[in-house]
């Protein structure tokens, strides 16, 4: 079954560690980007009923409730098996809630990203850990049990303690999935500039090393699983049954349909990218009904393990693949970076913080599809 993805890349402000193609812009271009938005859906061939909807961006939990149901109108499926919509603690009343759902949200991903509210200013997110807990007691009280909590290791003055202590807040609020984002320091980002460049602002002074922003992930990952909260996927945690069903779509290589700024489709043999930014977007789509950039057929051999080790139940190997692969991949089985069991190739606990050593092997193979 497919799934779908709708990019609305709009925020109230841009908060110092995001490196998405997000962003504040003009009003006006909000409602050009709707338009554009809505023609690119209605164009679109459905040859598949997609089962899974996820709004993301930005900050789409911002769309007036009229926006977000005439765009959901054009998807067929509805009532989808798992839809999702991204939003900002601080945002949300009863009357948004209802809406979300008679629109055929059952699912939200609500970007906390720390529980301590030194931390928080240093990101400009303007919640604090009681705001949280009232907008999952009010998602509750509306019909929405499905909720995920994003939080990232290694913001600035973050500590074991203060790590521990938003893990905490997780635990009390007792919700069935959490999402852990190690920071990504780049270019991207006003916070990675400052970091890699050695500045001031953005508390980067204070932000953790690589190493000690390694430890805080593998708290979570001790602590959540304590909780009922397994790891399923390298960012993701869940009670059995809660995991994420439109993202395991990405890692199990099923079909999405993505549409708006920097969407990416995939429908089981090519790959699509639309236009990063929403200028660009907007300006492709009212020039030529288009937004799409690149395309290019799927390397499946290479992405199936590229995406499928990224899930802890790790890759099924095929007849004779356990043999031709043993004697290249040794050196991560001699350093416990992988394990084969039961037939399947996963990565170890060890393996799962070097991950991208590994994956870069599949990507240097030409024996899995590369150019």
């Amino acid at each position: 079954m497919a799934g779908v993805y709708l990019s609305y890349p709009f925020c109230a402000q841009k908060c110092s560690y995001c490196n998405f193609a997000s962003g504040v812009y003009p009003g006006n271009l909000a409602q050009r980007y709707l338009a554009a938005l809505r023609r690119e859906v209605e164009s679109h061939r459905w040859e598949l009923t997609p089962e899974t909807v996820y709004l993301g961006g930005g900050t789409p939990g911002g769309l007036q409730d009229g926006e977000l149901a005439s765009l959901l109108e054009l998807i067929p499926g509805k009532p989808w098996r798992e839809a999702t919509i991204e939003a900002a603690p601080g945002s949300i009343t009863g009357q948004k809630v209802r809406a979300w759902r008679q629109a055929g949200i059952n699912r939200v991903s609500l970007g906390v990203q720390s529980f301590v509210a030194e931390e928080l200013r240093q990101t400009g997110r303007k919640h604090d850990a009681e705001t949280v807990a009232r907008e999952v007691a009010l998602l509750r009280s509306n019909g929405i049990e499905n909720i995920n909590v994003d939080l990232i290791a290694g913001l600035p003055r973050q500590t074991a303690e203060s790590w521990r202590a938003s893990l905490e807040w997780i635990e009390r609020l007792e919700v069935p999935h959490v999402s852990v984002y190690m920071l990504e320091v780049d270019e991207d980002s006003r916070l990675g500039k400052e970091i890699l460049h050695g500045g001031q602002r953005y508390g980067a002074p204070q932000a953790p090393s690589d190493e000690q922003t390694a430890e805080l992930y593998e708290i979570a990952v001790e602590e959540l699983t304590r909780m009922g909260l397994p790891r399923y996927e390298i960012s993701n945690f869940a009670r059995p049954g809660w995991e994420s069903v439109h993202n395991l779509k990405y890692w199990r290589l099923e079909p999405y349909a993505g549409f708006g700024a920097d969407a990416h489709s995939f429908d089981g043999t090519t790959r699509r990218q639309n236009a990063e930014t929403a200028p660009e977007y907007v300006e492709l789509m009212e020039r030529q009904g288009t937004a799409c950039v690149g395309q290019r057929p799927a390397r499946l051999h290479e992405e199936r393990f590229f995406v499928g080790l990224r899930l802890s139940e790790g890759v099924l190997l095929q007849e004779g693949e356990a043999e031709r692969l043993a004697a290249r991949l040794r050196r991560f089985f001699d350093q416990e970076l992988i394990e084969l069991r039961y037939g399947r190739l996963r990565l170890t606990p060890r393996g799962v913080m070097l991950s991208n050593e590994v994956f870069q092997e599949f990507l240097e193979d030409e024996s899995y599809g590369m150019d």
